[in-house]
């Protein structure tokens, strides 16, 4: 264990390099995969990440906000990012000093950024959001068509492309993924000399029909399984250890954890592991999250408090329980998609949780 960390998120560069490699041979060679490192690289670390994948070709990145684009600058300096939030009325001069290319999803963002050209006196470059479905952000059919009957509305933008969101990729039988490509392509038309962008991750697996001329993968890289069915064929990138720190004998019935949810009848060995909810370690597995001790897997058992986890080890042997042996809440047996189930929740949120109490080292064979 690293330093006084409790626990250590460990990533795998090249796993997350190799699930890269998998999506660019998975889409047409015309195709640009560009890759979604918002929200920290989704917990993993944007600035590592997205170093490690442009060393494999990548020169394309997605982020939320300004900020976002504004710390990962520097480490791709080359690259294009593209920020989701779009610009506010204070915020084209920062967009401009670090580069980065908005995403244009309301008319007034649109009147923004073309304010910020005509102060510049220069064409600057954006791309357009299209609402086809998700009834969330982006321009909806109505007021897209409304805009562009104005000769002047995009005076001074240089639009690089045009995108949508899918709202229920992840389920590939779904209606609703025809209908927004149909949409997509029927607002297309109004722009025929735009690069399109449609698919994230589960929508790549839709097939090439939904790729254009740029996916936007974000949880395959990081190896969840994008689709609610079937195996995932993306590699896990990351595992987060800790250790046992003490351990109880119970020989006489009684309870473990607030709220005393768990009640041990017969002789049981209680480890505790110094991990909890103000890691990221979600509170819902309480009594239903595994954990790995030498390979075996072991459960969770009563509460998962702020700081700490009680798991039952009764079943291994003393001496491969001891205080300091090692556990693995992720890796070595517990998979992201299997504990992100446990908890009733999805892969994105179990990754973006994980606190920075949890040190994070980077792995990576590849030569620098």
């Amino acid at each position: 264990m690293a330093g006084h960390a409790t626990a250590v998120l460990t990533v795998d560069l090249d796993a997350l390099a190799s699930n890269y490699e998998l999506i660019r041979v998975s889409v047409d060679g015309a195709t640009v995969v560009s890759a979604v490192v918002k929200a920290d690289g989704y917990g993993l670390g944007a600035i590592p990440t997205a170093i490690r994948l442009a060393k494999s070709g990548c020169q394309n990145f997605f982020v939320a906000t300004l900020d976002e684009g504004i710390s990962l600058r520097p480490a791709v300096p080359d690259a294009s990012i593209y920020v989701l939030a779009g610009p506010e009325p204070d915020t084209t001069g920062d967009f401009r000093a670090a580069n980065l290319t908005p995403v244009l999803n309301r008319h007034d963002q649109v009147q923004i950024w073309r304010d910020a050209a005509w102060v510049a006196g220069e064409l600057l470059p954006a791309v357009l959001h299209l609402d086809t479905g998700m009834s969330r952000i982006g321009f909806e059919a109505s007021e897209f068509e409304a805009m562009i009957e104005d000769p002047i509305w995009s005076q001074g933008i240089e639009l690089s492309m045009v995108m949508s969101h899918l709202a229920v990729a992840d389920d590939p039988d779904d209606a609703m993924n025809e209908q927004q490509r149909a949409t997509f392509d029927q607002l297309r038309e109004k722009l025929p000399a735009l690069p399109a962008s449609l698919a994230n991750s589960a929508g790549i697996q839709l097939g090439r029909q939904f790729h254009y001329q740029m996916v936007r993968p974000g949880i395959a890289l990081y190896g969840g399984n994008p689709l609610n069915q079937g195996p995932n064929k993306f590699s896990q990138v990351f595992t987060i250890q800790s250790k046992i720190i003490q351990i109880r004998q119970i020989d006489l019935p009684r309870t473990v954890g607030y709220g005393a949810t768990h009640r041990v009848t017969g002789p049981s060995r209680i480890a505790t592991v110094p991990v909890g909810y103000a890691d990221g370690y979600l509170r819902s597995l309480s009594n239903r999250g595994t954990v790995s001790v030498d390979g075996h897997l072991v459960p969770v058992v009563g509460r998962v408090s702020m700081d700490l986890i009680t798991i039952d080890v009764s079943a291994l042997p003393e001496s491969a329980t001891q205080p300091g042996t090692s556990v693995h809440l992720l890796g070595n047996g517990v998979t992201l998609d299997d504990l992100a189930a446990a908890a009733g929740t999805i892969s994105y949120e179990l990754l973006t949780r994980f606190g920075p109490r949890m040190t994070r080292e980077y792995l990576t064979r590849s030569a620098e």
